[in-house]
């Protein structure tokens, strides 16, 4: 017997022979009570193709003839209603080509359709530089998805700087979103050699507005994205008109330099000459002007000011501890345009409840403790040379502090040690790398929050040794002086803080013992704090930062367990949401950003002295 072929239920008595019938498959057979049976001979299928192909090559028993150009394809009505959706709707429609068996095809490439009719009868295709943009564009007439689909991933694998944005416009033409969408994403992340090629002020104004709007832009500042449109609207000045201004506001004005703005932006005739540009560019000074601390009548945040995933920053996750107890000297990225983390560098010492911030591009972490005592000293990461170096120490031991910046020095905030909380601040020079005090808090604040906002420096609730608190001061650097504001409506201590949008967030904390998945936010302009949507989990001893709009939350405790999963609030849904983990549970760490290109950051694998289980 044939290998398809099937053996009934009452020949299975006879004698075995000594080569064993072949059993049936239940896909194969389907056997009824009565003896009956369902035969299913797949090999069958195989054969009829091939003879399809084969009367195909022949040219026999063919029933119509495809002209195309000065072409002829002979060919079998039924084997192209099968395959191509446009012949299947001409063969059955009262067209006269239905009843023709000749039927002529214009506007087409003579090969493309030689193509599509001998993957008909054999299922294969070969694709190349030279035929695949005619025969994605007979595909898509002719309405052949599974060959379109496979031009679109050919031209994906083929992509290069010069030939995307073509091939963007080209998809474009024949209504390909998949294809355009990818020619996008390539473009985006090569933005800097697409720029560069002959094609780009070739573009249409829309796809420029569209490929300028992108959080995605590989890029190394913001002045690359006004260059290109700059460079595109010198090109195409009969443009201007309807689509100067429309271009202008997709290039992020307030993130370029002061100096940018002022020296080139400003001086260029095209804007100086649109009203609409000059206020973009007032939008952009008074940007400048809120972040140095001078009060900024009802100015707002908008899309122009969130840096892109490739300028927002690297988000540093530092020390902590986990469930092993000890401390930790190792780090972690978080890359937002990857959306991946991984591991830095490890810092000289072990360190949890450890301060720290970004400055000037680069990393510090302050104080903490080691395991077996209290830190004062510092240490600074520089993400150019992928190194931790010593720096000046504070003249406090301590943990559980917090860090701010404000104008340049960094401020060592509140912390503990085994007898006590301080209402100790003191004052990092970086130039001089010395530090000095200046006026103490009204109150003592270990495991404290901190963040500059406007012309202040706040610190917001910890634990004055007895227990957690909900009140506020803040710092006035000018008058070296600490003054009340108004309390939080939760008392907490091992809490994060961070601003977004000209407000103070707060989150987590401990209430004494218990974590807290509470968060507020203090608007400083109104006086007033509100509670925002809970964390997904309470988090104690939680690390905070600000990226690209949302607020992140790294690790912290439970109440049972030290935590890995990051989670991140988006103010314009007032939700939080999981967005991936660490690779450690810690608690006690510090994060920051630090306004780094991924690519100067090398991933340094997992540190063998610092695994801990997650359990």
């Amino acid at each position: 017997m044939a290998p398809g072929d099937m053996v009934p239920e009452h020949a299975r008595q006879l004698k075995p022979r000594e080569k064993p019938l072949p059993q049936p498959r239940p896909s194969e057979c389907d056997s009824e009570v009565d003896g009956t049976f369902v035969f299913e001979a797949h090999e069958a299928w195989k054969e009829f193709h091939n003879s399809l192909r084969q009367f195909y090559e022949a040219g026999e028993l063919c029933d119509v003839t495809l002209k195309v150009g000065s072409r002829l394809i002979p060919c079998h009505k039924l084997v192209l209603a099968c395959v191509i959706p446009y012949f299947r709707a001409m063969f059955l429609s009262e067209m006269s080509e239905a009843k023709q068996e000749l039927i002529e095809i214009r506007d087409f490439d003579g090969d493309a359709i030689q193509d599509l009719v001998t993957f008909a009868y054999s299922s294969r295709l070969t694709l190349t530089v030279d035929n695949v943009q005619p025969l994605l564009y007979a595909a898509c007439i002719l309405q052949v998805e599974l060959v379109a689909r496979a031009c679109c991933e050919y031209m994906k694998a083929h992509f290069h700087p010069s030939n995307c944005l073509a091939v963007r416009t080209f998809a474009e033409s024949h209504n390909r979103v998949d294809l355009m969408d990818m020619a996008d994403r390539y473009a985006c992340e090569h933005f800097r050699e697409v720029v560069e090629c002959e094609d780009f002020p070739c573009v249409s104004p829309q796809h420029l507005c569209t490929l300028l709007s992108s959080s995605d832009l590989n890029i190394l500042s913001e002045t690359q994205v006004y260059s290109a449109a700059v460079k595109w609207l010198k090109a195409n000045p009969q443009h201007h008109a309807a689509w100067l201004d429309r271009i202008m506001c997709q290039v992020r004005l307030p993130l370029l330099p002061v100096d940018f703005l002022t020296g080139t932006v400003a001086k260029e005739e095209m804007i100086k000459g649109n009203l609409s540009c000059r206020d973009l560019l007032d939008e952009a000074r008074n940007y400048h002007l809120h972040l140095s601390n001078k009060v900024v009548p009802d100015f707002e945040y908008s899309i122009r000011t969130t840096h892109r995933k490739y300028t927002a920053g690297v988000l540093f996750c530092v020390g902590g501890r986990g469930g092993s107890g000890d401390p930790f000297r190792s780090i972690e990225c978080y890359s937002i345009s990857k959306n991946s983390w991984f591991f830095g560098p490890e810092m000289n010492s072990r360190r949890r409840h450890v301060g720290v911030i970004s400055v000037g591009g680069k990393v510090y972490a302050v104080g903490g403790h080691d395991g077996s005592e209290h830190l004062g000293n510092m240490e600074m990461f520089d993400p150019l040379t992928n190194k931790w170096m010593m720096k000046a120490s504070m003249n406090t031991k301590r943990r559980g502090i917090a860090l701010a910046a404000l104008g340049g020095p960094i401020y060592a905030i509140g912390g503990l040690d085994d007898n006590s909380c301080f209402n100790d601040v003191e004052r990092y020079d970086i130039e001089s790398d010395r530090w000095s005090a200046v006026a103490p808090m009204n109150t003592p604040r270990g495991g404290v929050g901190s963040v500059a906002l406007g012309s202040h420096v706040y610190a917001v609730g910890g634990n004055d040794g007895i227990a957690s608190l909900s009140s506020v001061e803040r710092f006035d650097p000018h008058l070296n002086k600490w003054t009340e504001v108004k309390e939080m409506g939760q008392r907490r201590a091992g809490n994060g803080v961070s601003e977004l949008n000209g407000c103070l967030y707060v989150v987590g904390g401990f209430d004494d013992n218990s974590p807290l998945s509470s968060v507020e936010r203090f608007d400083p302009r109104s006086h007033r704090w509100e509670y925002v949507a809970e964390l997904t989990t309470p988090r104690g001893g939680v690390g905070v930062a600000t990226v690209m709009g949302r607020v992140f939350a790294v690790g912290g405790h439970n109440g049972n367990i030290y935590l890995n999963t990051v989670e991140a609030f988006d103010p314009r849904m007032n939700r939080w949401e999981l967005v991936g983990s660490v690779s450690h549970c810690r608690a006690g760490a510090g994060v920051a950003v630090c306004a780094s290109h991924i690519s100067q950051i090398r991933d340094v694998g997992q540190g063998s002295s610092n695994v801990v289980d997650c359990m």
